[in-house]
């Protein structure tokens, strides 16, 4: 790499005066101490290697690897068989790849030359290419613009494929996604100038610690990697994170429900009571007094009410969607009237909680159980056609194979649909953290938001597999045919008022989806978009002043007529729901005390079930 790195700068700068002082960091100054570090790396890397076989040996541990490798490769192979089936498609590939690289070529060599009519570089925009020496450097230019061009073309070879069903173009480009992102030279050690120089500097001490937190987050994985994406020693729950008072006032083997302690002195008549989704846990909502939406409701003078799901085990492999509804959102709001003795609520469902609440409102209607009011739904769908990414893991196949996964333990480890989560955003959640972690060998800085991400819930195998194949596989419930408890569900039935909230960027919930699914209810629908994604743009405090929402009347005609003439608002969504909840009944009594006269405390919240860790 000194020689080549070297050469490369010398060749390329004779005639422009490149400053020879911008090698000089990339000169291994004490080849020794760089060797010892490297065979201590190497040995820390043994180590991570060990623990990582350990399980699979004792059999404590399957990977079914030959299955995600074998979908990737049946899918990336009709892509190349229409490129290779005939002669002429496959010289306009090689063409198009080698016409990219000649013209980078050539540029790169005018530029360096110092010729006067050089095409200058081009800004940088991706933040893995920020350090100068990406440009600077020629052999690192070179690298950086090869790697671009290179990924460019292998993504239009798959856009470009004529052929493919959407579901397998689809998959393909998703796939070809997570392998540019891998391959970016911004990843090793040897084609990173910041990696490399600070290798060089410290003579090989950061890939020493790197291996070893290798070897750490494998271990904590238990035999699986598990990427820190934060310090987590700065929070634990119920002590710096979900701090809102209040107390756990019942308990089913699917849920505990919490009531929080009043802040003002009286309170809006008609409670709050929301349902979280089971996939992460509900104190995203309560991270912390700054950011705490359900702190936020308290203060407002709404008596808040919230799920909070079990951690499942092999004791709740039966339990499906109706038991989630029957044992979780009913039990919920009988739990609610005996504390409050009201009969009517409000209630929140956030992602996959949103879209229980949906299902259970459809049942309820069908049964005339008129206890919820309105209905608040966060980046929930009800129409999977534009689910998004995660459509690509959701197939007959690939579904068969989770279910036959899940039966032994009866869930579905919670690593697994975090891994799948952080691959819709590889090069933002993986990639960085890899490099940072592993290479340079840094600790992670203390983040809340990550914490929460990386304190994964298991999912019970009925309710994954219900949801699964009635929602992103066949779509039952947008197109009136889920069945539950004996019923064929139509959210047309559902007649009450509906604020439903999607954002922008959301990789999870599309704001399209949840604006094609606003049109299947049966009443009014408020649809609001808020800026940023799935999660910052829901936990978006009114003090903060950050992003923005679009509101524009009823939902009709296409997403992006409704985006082109929607007005824009700056700041938090949250006042502007709380003002549609106060139009339906403002109506206030005095402050009510957790449990009321009915129900005792369990325990104080955020409760136990929360605590638990995968």
């Amino acid at each position: 790499m000194t020689s080549t790195g070297e050469g490369a700068a010398q060749g390329g700068t004779k005639a422009a005066g490149f400053d020879p002082s911008l090698i000089e960091a990339y000169v291994v100054k004490d080849p020794q101490a760089l060797t010892i570090n490297v065979a201590k790396a190497l040995e820390n890397l043994g180590k991570a290697a060990s623990i990582w076989l350990e399980p699979r040996e004792r059999g404590e541990l399957v990977d079914p690897v030959s299955e995600p490798m074998a979908e990737l490769v049946k899918t990336m192979s009709k892509v190349a068989e229409y490129w290779m089936s005939d002669p002429k498609r496959t010289l306009e590939a090689q063409t198009q790849l080698l016409a990219g690289l000649f013209g980078m070529w050539t540029n790169s060599l005018a530029r360096f030359s110092g010729e006067a009519d050089a095409p200058p570089a081009p800004p940088i925009k991706d933040k893995r290419f920020t350090d100068e020496d990406w440009q600077r450097n020629p052999f690192f230019d070179f690298l950086r613009q090869a790697y671009i061009i290179l990924s460019d073309w292998a993504e239009r070879m798959v856009t470009q494929a004529e052929g493919l069903d959407e579901h397998t173009r689809h998959k393909a480009e998703f796939y070809m996604r997570q392998i540019t992102s891998a391959l970016s030279p911004s990843n090793f050690v040897m084609t990173n100038p910041q990696l490399y120089r600070e290798t060089v500097a410290s003579h090989g001490a950061n890939l020493v610690k790197g291996m070893h937190m290798l070897a750490e987050d494998i271990a904590a994985g238990g035999g699986d990697l598990r990427i820190r994406q934060t310090d987590t020693s700065k929070f634990k729950v119920g002590e710096n994170m979900a701090v809102t008072p209040g107390k756990v006032i019942a308990q089913s083997e699917v849920c505990e429900i919490i009531q929080y302690e009043a802040a003002t002195d009286t309170v809006l008549k008609r409670p709050l009571l929301i349902c979280p989704p089971w996939i992460n846990k509900f104190y995203i909502l309560d991270l912390n007094p700054q950011k705490s939406f359900i702190k936020w409701c308290v203060e407002q003078g709404h008596t808040v009410f919230v799920i909070s799901w079990v951690n499942p085990d092999e004791r709740h492999a039966n339990k499906d969607w109706e038991a989630y509804i029957r044992e979780g959102v009913d039990f919920a709001l009988d739990a609610v009237e005996k504390a409050t003795g009201e009969t009517e609520v409000n209630a929140i469902g956030y992602c996959v909680g949103g879209t229980l609440l949906a299902a259970a409102l459809a049942l309820h209607a069908q049964e005339g159980n008129k206890r919820i009011a309105s209905a608040t739904l966060f980046t929930t769908q009800v129409d999977f056609t534009y689910a998004g990414d995660l459509k690509v893991f959701v197939d007959e196949g690939q579904i068969g194979s989770i279910e036959d996964r899940m039966k032994p333990s009866g869930y579905l480890d919670g690593s697994k649909m975090a891994a799948a989560f952080n691959m819709l955003r590889a090069s933002e959640l993986i990639w960085p953290y890899f490099v940072n972690n592993y290479l340079k060998g840094q600790d992670p800085m203390p983040f809340d938001l990550l914490y929460w991400n990386s304190d994964s819930t298991r999912m019970a195998a009925a309710n994954h597999s219900f949801y699964l194949r009635n929602c992103y596989l066949n779509n039952t419930l947008s197109q009136g045919k889920m069945q539950l408890a004996g019923k064929t569900l139509s959210l047309k039935d559902i007649k009450i008022p509906i604020y439903n909230l999607a954002t922008r960027e959301d990789h999870i919930a599309p704001a399209k989806s949840v604006f094609v699914g606003s049109s299947l209810f049966g009443g009014p629908v408020e649809y609001v978009l808020s800026g940023s994604g799935h999660i910052a743009g829901v936990v978006n405090p009114p003090d903060k002043q950050k992003y923005q929402y679009w509101t524009n009347g009823a939902v009709k005609g296409s997403y992006e007529d409704w985006v082109a003439g929607a007005k824009e608002t700056p700041g938090s969504w949250w006042p502007h729901w709380q003002r549609w909840i106060e139009a339906m009944d403002d109506a206030r009594v005095p402050a009510r005390k957790p449990g009321g006269e009915a129900l005792n405390a369990i325990a104080d919240a955020p409760g136990s079930y929360v605590l638990a860790r995968v």
